[in-house]
């Protein structure tokens, strides 16, 4: 047993890991950077080179969903070397795809290899990481899931000035390189936690019975509360991911911000997207992950109904990056919610099977919001539609708890009989 024990690795390191692998797969969000120089070098339209971020997105997706069971059957390491080897692939590959000047090659180097990569990375640490931490559990994957989200915010820079120095090919193939320098190593890190892993401390402590249930994927998805989570996480994206696409020229149009300032703003916003990831994230360690997202809806109703109303500048401003908190703090938060009301047997199979609504959110928000701006020449349309998907989300959080409450009698029954 205490050799047993010596060998068990430092479940904080393995958080490490994760946000190694997180951090690295996070710099998709920061594809703009290429934009302008793709377009300047080799003529590109801009819907042709946004169309590799579309397709690496809708990769992920796809890639999360159904790879879900290959995580759990070979285990975080395995699945970690995978999505090692199909991000680095991927972007080492857009470097030759650029050399010979060919967008299909970019758009299946970057946006199917490197999109496959981002979903398998985007789910095998979160998995584990639950796992590591029965008792942090929101704590644990909002650490992970804020490294994808502050990503950006370290590769922007990066990116722009690689490019500056050495041009776009070799900018591809020099943060291949760095991506696998990292992930590499955290992946073979990663690890299962042995069987009963906590078991004692958690039966002592005050979140006895915090799972619900211990379901397969295929039995989760036949529950309404799959659907539930599965409508959540919907609105929240959708909301919030268009939300971070107009941005600028809103805040311009409502408040009369330069766009200079409104720059600056978008920045800002991305710092509270990351910091909402974990700040949320570990709140529901506490106050429990139902009260989190009924959290979500009602700040999210009041910001979306009171936008259109509001000119001043500031607090403007102050609603939008508490929106944008809240729509990190969901994306963090649903492993653990996922935990709690399915168990954690094939907690990263179901996990990917609810990233299908972000796939379907990342092209459902961006065109609600294009279509109605076009439509009406004003976002304040906009901004009501995504205020009424919120009331919604709120009764879905609300309607959610007559399932909870249901398990928990039940489980009580169990226990008792």
């Amino acid at each position: 047993m205490n050799k047993l024990e010596k060998k068990l690795k430092n479940r904080w390191l393995i958080a490490l890991a994760a946000v190694g692998i997180h951090i690295s797969i996070g710099s998709v969000y920061a594809w703009s950077v290429f934009t302008n120089p793709l377009q300047e070098e080799y003529g590109w339209s801009l819907s042709s080179v946004s169309f590799t971020f579309s397709l690496a997105i809708l990769f992920l997706g796809l890639s999360a969903a159904f790879m879900g069971h290959f995580v759990e059957k070979y285990g975080p390491r395995i699945s970690g070397l995978v999505s090692a080897s199909f991000f680095g692939a991927g972007i080492l590959g857009s470097g030759l795809a650029v050399t010979v000047e060919s967008i299909w090659l970019l758009y299946f180097t970057y946006g199917v290899l490197g999109g496959i990569g981002l979903g398998i990375g985007y789910i095998t640490p979160v998995s584990s990481l639950v796992k590591w931490f029965p008792d942090r559990r929101g704590l644990a994957t909002g650490l992970a899931i804020m490294g994808f989200g502050f990503s950006a915010t370290i590769y922007s820079p990066v990116k722009g000035a690689l490019i500056e120095s050495v041009g776009i090919a070799s900018t591809f193939l020099i943060l291949g390189g760095i991506f696998l320098v990292i992930m590499i190593p955290s992946a073979l890190y990663l690890e299962k936690p042995p069987e009963g892993f906590m078991k004692e401390k958690m039966a002592k402590s005050e979140k006895k019975n915090i799972d619900l249930s211990q379901l397969t994927a295929n039995q989760a998805v036949k529950t309404r509360r799959f659907w539930y989570l599965w409508i959540m996480l919907f609105i929240n994206v959708t909301c919030g991911i268009a939300i971070l696409a107009v941005a600028s020229p809103m805040a311009q149009e409502i408040t009369g911000m330069t766009a200079a300032a409104a720059a600056t703003m978008v920045g800002i916003m991305g710092f509270f997207n990351g910091v909402g990831r974990l700040a949320w994230a570990s709140v529901s360690d506490y106050i429990g992950r139902a009260n989190v997202y009924t959290a979500f809806f009602i700040i999210q109703t009041g910001a979306y109904f009171v936008l259109p109303t509001i000119t001043q500048a500031i607090l403007f401003q102050i609603l939008l990056c508490l929106i944008l908190s809240c729509y990190g703090g969901g994306f963090a938060s649903i492993p653990a919610y996922i935990g709690d009301l399915f168990g954690t047997k094939q907690l990263g199979a179901i996990h990917g099977y609810i990233l299908t609504a972000w796939a379907a959110a990342g092209l459902a928000g961006p065109n609600i919001a294009s279509t109605v701006r076009e439509a009406t020449q004003s976002y304040t349309a906009t901004l009501y539609i995504f205020g009424v998907m919120i009331v919604i989300a709120l009764a879905v959080s609300l309607l959610i708890r007559k399932d909870i409450n249901q398990l928990k009698k039940e489980n009580e029954q169990r226990l008792a009989g």
